[in-house]
């Protein structure tokens, strides 16, 4: 079996991942996302602007990326012949007693003093990775390169180094992080080479841009697997197991007093509380529930941000605008065409949001607030006016989750109206498509790509509008 930095990667990232891009056939992946080939080509210009402006002297091998072997074959040589930095090339390492074959390509192998079995030099490795910290799984490949090199060269390498987004050096000292690869190639390999699929877990926010996902979603939803219950996390389901409960069935009638002990009472009652709601298919109000300040107002403001993380600009700030006696409404696009116009269109929100100094405005997420801080902040509105707008601001996520329990699989905004009746215009599009809608309209100037973002924007505000309608009717019934 041929295990590639790559294939060990995606197995310390999800096991079922790995087996599944090893013996699936790759037909049955869901087409790449756009937002993914966004985080690719991110990472392409990251690599080439740290390979100009710090490493332009470095010379890669000419074979190409999938003739590892004449690849491998062509970085020794130059290894032996001392070159100072050496650009994509191949470590390939064979061990028969496993029945694997290791390869690595690291994006640079820089010559230092030492010894190693090309003369009075030796190499250490140096990834550039598009993360802003070093994350666990960055330090294993960095290892795993290292204890590749260390048998190509006859000679330990005591380090490796990452430059980061922004082009920051960290060196990974393989004393503390050798141990650990060992354990985790350990581990990768009783994996893949038994051939046995591991157990699906869906987990949201992991799983929403892996290419299985499809595949995966829908043999969860034929077993109901209990990963699909908002809060069962991979801790949390591994203790229901060892309890013996494997559906939402056996959860929702498990004796309090055989969880209570394992996973706690607020806990537990959460959670048989949800699986209660999706198996009867209705919401729920929680036991220990406040009864959130919902009222109506004459006026009231539905608030949706679309950003750009990369170019560090929220370029479209949405309102809806209500009135609850006429049922009009008014939807306002506050969109910067241009990254430059943030502070335009931030003029433009307090301008429309004074207008109405006493309406609410609610929204779904801490994003929003947290952002009007951002903003406020970047563009020194008075300490005052920010005090009075926040006061006005209605978190309906805080509001539901702390008060209801619904038969759904996530709380997310879309998930939420979908079960309330409510459907964008433009099925299956998230808030990460919208990112690459505004890079194509900067790149383009096609204005498709703006409709497209303002209308999808205008949807997360009109469910917005839904979720606190229903909300409001619902616990207004409870309270009755």
């Amino acid at each position: 079996m041929l295990l590639t930095d790559g294939l060990f990667l995606d197995h310390r990232r999800c096991e079922r991942r790995a087996f599944l891009n090893l013996y699936k056939s790759h037909s049955e992946q869901d087409p790449e996302r756009g937002f993914l080939l966004k985080l690719r080509q991110e990472s392409v210009n990251h690599l080439a602007y740290v390979l100009e402006h710090f490493y332009p002297h470095a010379i890669q091998p000419t074979s190409k990326h999938q003739d590892f072997y004449l690849r491998s074959v062509e970085t020794e040589t130059l290894m032996k012949e001392g070159l100072d930095c050496i650009h994509n090339g191949a470590l390939l390492f064979e061990e028969p007693s496993r029945g694997v074959t290791l390869l690595g390509n690291p994006h640079l192998l820089i010559k230092t003093a030492g010894k190693s079995r090309f003369g009075d030099w030796a190499y250490f490795p140096i990834n550039i990775q598009l993360g802003r910290r070093p994350k666990p799984e960055y330090k294993l490949i960095a290892s795993f390169h290292a204890y590749l090199l260390t048998k190509v060269q006859g000679s330990r390498a005591d380090y490796a180094q990452m430059i980061l987004r922004r082009h920051n050096l960290y060196t990974v000292y393989l004393t503390d992080w050798m141990p650990r690869l060992e354990k985790a190639l350990a581990q990768c390999l009783t994996l893949l080479l038994v051939s046995s699929e591991p157990e699906v877990f869906i987990s949201r926010q992991r799983c929403s841009l892996c290419h299985w996902y499809s595949h995966c979603y829908t043999v969860a939803q034929a077993e109901q697997h209990l990963s699909l219950v908002p809060g069962v996390t991979p801790s949390r389901y591994q203790s229901l197991q060892s309890l013996g409960i494997s559906t939402l069935a056996s959860l929702a009638d498990a004796s309090p007093s055989l969880l209570n002990p394992v996973l706690g009472f607020e806990t537990v009652s959460g959670l048989q509380l949800q699986a209660q709601s999706i198996l009867e298919k209705r919401a729920l109000i929680k036991s220990n529930y406040f009864h959130p300040q919902l009222i109506t107002a004459p006026w009231e403001f539905y608030f949706d941000i679309e950003a750009e993380p990369e170019l560090d600009v929220e370029y479209l700030l949405g309102v809806l605008l209500i009135n609850t006696k006429t049922k009009e409404q008014r939807y306002y696009a506050l969109f910067a065409e241009q990254p430059e116009q943030e502070a335009l269109i931030w003029s433009e929100f307090l301008e429309i949001i004074n207008q109405f100094p006493t309406a609410p405005i609610f929204h779904y997420s801490e994003y929003e607030v947290e952002t009007i801080k951002k903003l406020a902040h970047r563009y020194l509105t008075p300490t005052c006016l920010l005090e009075s707008l926040l006061n006005r601001f209605v978190d309906l996520h805080y509001q539901v989750t702390h008060s209801v329990i619904m038969p759904v699989e996530s709380y997310s905004l879309k998930s939420l109206g979908n079960w309330l009746g409510f459907y964008w215009r433009d099925p299956g599009i998230s808030g990460d498509q919208c990112v690459c809608w505004y890079d194509n309209w900067l790149k383009t100037g096609e204005r498709s790509f703006i409709d497209s973002i303002l209308r999808y924007n205008e949807d997360d505000c009109q469910a917005t509008y839904r979720l606190k309608q229903w909300l409001l009717e619902f616990l207004t019934a409870v309270k009755n």
